[in-house]
């Protein structure tokens, strides 16, 4: 229990962060600690940390975290923007100030219950909100960013995983003097005291990464 880090950790993840970074860092801290068991469930639904039985859950969420009862570590901040592609503009127009968006398709990273808003903070902190009627909704960040790139519409997504169509000009940052809420990826698990090893081990892994990538 003090040495090497061993035995079984239970995770869960959502699906597109697994897929963006998650997935490479788990590997390389398997690879270093072999006698380590992982059980992933990857899925976009909120899970019951103690109730079923999770060592960890990443969770992305906006600030203020909300007051779950359970322990968190901030990993990293995840800067967002609005993309579009330049045939979107073509049909629509360059849109000038926030509430020109509701004449725009959109796109949106949620389920068809929640309350679909984009929320846009100036920097002379002025906030706006924007109400939606998206004609796509998903959970799944690289199905909205396939969408965006075919011209389906706006939608809100990661800056990270957006530079490469940003600097071919396949993608468009609509609205750059207004930016959506920071996003903070972060780990939630029961309580420090008395925790095993292996998972120490993984949310001081998962922190090491994280700092090494330049979120933009």
């Amino acid at each position: 229990m003090r040495s090497e880090p061993c035995g079984v950790i239970r995770l869960s993840c959502p699906i597109g962060l697994l897929n963006f970074h998650v997935g490479n860092m788990l590997a390389d801290f398997m690879t270093l600690y072999p006698k380590v068991t992982v059980e992933l469930d990857a899925t976009n639904r909120r899970v019951d940390v103690l109730n079923e039985g999770y060592d960890i859950a990443i969770r992305v969420r906006p600030f203020p975290l909300e007051d779950s009862g359970l322990v968190y570590k901030v990993l990293s901040r995840r800067e967002q923007c609005l993309v579009a592609a330049p045939s979107v503009l073509e049909t629509y127009g360059a849109p000038k100030q926030p509430a020109d968006l509701t004449r725009f398709p959109s796109m949106v990273r949620d389920m068809p219950n929640e309350q679909h808003q984009w929320h846009l903070l100036n920097e002379r902190k002025e906030r706006v909100t924007i109400e939606l009627q998206p004609r796509y909704l998903t959970t799944d960040m690289l199905a909205l960013k396939q969408a965006a790139l075919k011209g389906v519409g706006v939608v809100q997504l990661p800056t990270l995983m957006l530079q490469t169509h940003l600097e071919s000009g396949e993608l468009v940052h609509l609205l750059p003097g207004w930016k959506p809420e920071t996003e903070v990826i972060h780990c939630v698990f029961p309580t420090r005291r008395g925790m095993l090893p292996s998972v120490r081990a993984l949310l001081d892994f998962l922190a090491e990464r994280y700092a090494q990538i330049a979120e933009t």
